[in-house]
């Protein structure tokens, strides 16, 4: 027998027969035509080289062909239905997930203090993974299960089976040291441009705006470094101006004893999503975990609703196919 040629409702056809006796009652079964029903018990009597079923004044009688392989018949209907109609769980409070991340320095000093902190209350034993990855090659680890969400601005990553979803708006402030009687004065555009500065040019470039920005207005670029997190100690050694997100910019200020500033030029503001892979969106994990990321930034995007325009908020996230 060739098995690419079996039609597999033929299979389900044989049990309800074998149940019912009767092939008009196996129709109704099925939802069909009696002379449908007649016409795939025709195909399967080819299939089998057996009658199968005979009528009878008792209806339907199966053959001992017939009888032979009913248990069998309908023991590979219930595996096939327990696998079909199988969706693996997730419970968090007893659960050893381990959820894998793409983030960016800035991402890991925002993201990750405050998701630890909601994960030990919730989910005590699911552990995280933080890894950061060339641009260009997170799509393919979404797709192949190597990473299971990436958060940030990849405002290029959506599309072609990835989802997304806006988790909040962002803009960008001025961070500098403190000191020198300047902390609670406004700084002008004058005062900025005339500064001098330093900025981030990371390999994702995606913050390439502010050098490019700085660039054109020809103010004095002195330092490039590869990443955020060495700013905190330069800046508390050197008198420099560095654009940083707005977030960033008031951990930092709070943690290092930094002062912050609004933006005296025009850099355009952005959106913070979380991107994941359409061959998981039903992973009851991946589901939880999307959640959670969306109640916990939600919170902040509240917090922060002085600060961001309302106009970026949290009901600009929308799915992405």
């Amino acid at each position: 027998m060739n098995l690419r040629r079996v039609d597999l409702n033929l299979l389900g056809v044989f049990h309800a027969i074998y149940e019912t006796r009767s092939v008009t009652l196996a129709a109704e079964r099925f939802g069909i035509t009696q002379p449908a029903m007649s016409n795939a018990l025709a195909r399967l009597r080819e299939l089998c080289g057996d009658p199968l079923f005979v009528p009878t004044s008792n209806g339907m009688q199966p053959t001992p062909y017939a009888l032979e392989i009913a248990d069998t018949i309908a023991e590979a209907l219930r595996d096939v239905q327990a696998v079909l109609g199988h969706r693996r769980t997730f419970d968090p409070a007893v659960d050893e997930r381990l959820f894998r991340l793409h983030l960016n320095d800035t991402g890991q000093i925002f993201f990750l203090p405050p998701l630890l902190a909601r994960l030990q209350q919730v989910a005590p034993a699911v552990r995280v993974e933080a890894t950061t990855l060339p641009i260009d090659a997170i799509r393919d680890a979404l797709a192949e299960g190597e990473i299971d969400f990436a958060l940030g601005k990849l405002p290029k990553l959506g599309g072609r089976g990835v989802r997304s979803k806006v988790l909040f708006g962002e803009r960008y402030e001025v961070l500098r040291r403190a000191g020198r009687g300047r902390d609670g004065e406004r700084l002008t555009r004058e005062a900025f441009l005339a500064a001098r500065h330093a900025v981030v040019s990371s390999a994702s470039g995606g913050h390439r705006v502010i050098e490019e920005t700085l660039i054109k207005l020809r103010a004095r670029i002195v330092l490039r470094v590869p990443n955020f997190t060495v700013i905190p100690t330069i800046l508390q050694h050197a008198d420099l101006l560095v654009i940083v997100p707005s977030r960033l910019a008031r951990e930092l200020a709070r943690s290092h004893g930094l002062v912050a500033h609004p933006l005296p030029i025009e850099i355009p503001s952005f959106d913070v999503a979380m991107y994941w892979h359409e061959r998981f969106h039903a992973d009851p994990a991946i589901a939880w975990m999307r959640q959670q990321l969306l109640e916990l930034y939600a919170e902040h995007e509240r917090s922060a609703a002085g600060a961001v325009p309302e106009s970026r908020s949290m009901s600009r996230g929308v799915d992405v196919l």
